[in-house]
């Protein structure tokens, strides 16, 4: 397939746009009562009904996918979409937002480390500087700067939540490269789900919380354009760019959340703020003005379970 890298990128901005507007749409549902490890299974759920019954009714053969690639679709089905969720929930029970985002938007510098250290790559040095800039700059849209104190506990969640959202870049580009988004993401939330259903029974579910029309209708836009198209468009942009300039790209959430918070739920930005949001901003633009050196960059391909 031909890589297109402006259309990965445009694809790549997209979901970050679509993600930040989820955050602010999402909170109406947290502020209601409905928890936020069960909102992360309801999107799960949701996504994966429509995926499997939209290609079982249009395109059945992209359900298909051979066996020895199933381990590879579990790893990022629950390492990937579950645990990113669960952990980053852990992670804001019990530190600061800004904290917890600053260390999961790390995400990026993970990725180049593993390329350097562990398959020795010889990244471009432009590329060092974007994933800087745009880290530097979540660090102070999410004013992760005024903190009290750290919880331990707090810190290796969200440590651990910045590992697994690695995992769901590299693990969708390497799949990518072999499926259709769509038939790599049928099983990845297929898995999600599967976590979610073990680690928080529907049984116990709260549907009470879901009784109004305008619940369910924000339940539906979190799952449609809040998951599964935001979802979709990353994992295409993946076959276009290198795992870590899609990541630089989702930094962007961070800033867009805070405009959106801003004019959604009246919540001021500082000058830090913008600063902040103007150095993400110049990181992206960076990063796209350099030809990426795809052999350098690119995930190296998983070896398949047989």
């Amino acid at each position: 397939m031909e890589r297109r890298p402006a259309l990965g990128y445009l694809l790549a901005a997209s979901a970050a746009i679509l993600w930040s507007l989820n955050g602010s749409l999402a909170r109406f549902l947290l502020d209601d009562g409905l928890g936020a490890e069960r909102l992360s299974q309801l999107r799960s759920l949701g996504s994966w009904l429509i995926l499997v019954i939209a290609l079982a009714l249009l395109r059945p053969k992209l359900l298909r996918v051979e066996r020895r690639e199933i381990p590879a679709l579990v790893f990022v089905g629950i390492a990937g979409l579950a645990f990113v969720h669960a952990l980053y929930f852990v992670a804001i029970d019990r530190l600061q937002i800004g904290v917890a985002l600053t260390i999961q938007y790390l995400a990026p510098l993970l990725i180049l480390l593993w390329l350097r250290l562990a398959h020795g790559r010889r990244l471009a040095p432009a590329l060092w500087g974007a994933v800087a800039l745009s880290v530097l700059g979540c660090f102070f849209v999410v004013r992760a700067y005024e903190i009290d104190a750290v919880d331990g506990l707090g810190l290796l969640a969200a440590l651990g939540s910045a590992v697994t959202f690695a995992i769901y870049i590299v693990g969708s580009e390497r799949a990518g490269h072999r499926h259709e988004p769509v038939t790599t993401l049928v099983w990845a939330f297929g898995f999600a789900t599967l976590f979610w259903a073990l680690a928080a029974p529907w049984w116990s579910f709260p549907w009470e919380e879901l009784g109004s029309l305008r619940n369910l209708a924000l339940v539906a836009y979190v799952i449609v354009l809040g998951t599964l198209v935001p979802f979709v468009c990353m994992v295409a942009a993946l076959r276009h760019v290198p795992a870590p300039r899609a990541a630089v790209v989702a930094t962007l959430e961070p800033v867009l959340a805070a405009v959106l918070a801003w004019a959604i739920h009246d919540e001021k930005l500082a000058a830090v703020q913008l600063a902040g949001g103007a150095a993400v901003l110049l990181g992206v633009v960076w990063v796209q003005t350099h030809r990426p050196d795809v052999g350098a960059e690119a995930a190296p391909p998983l070896r398949a379970v047989r």
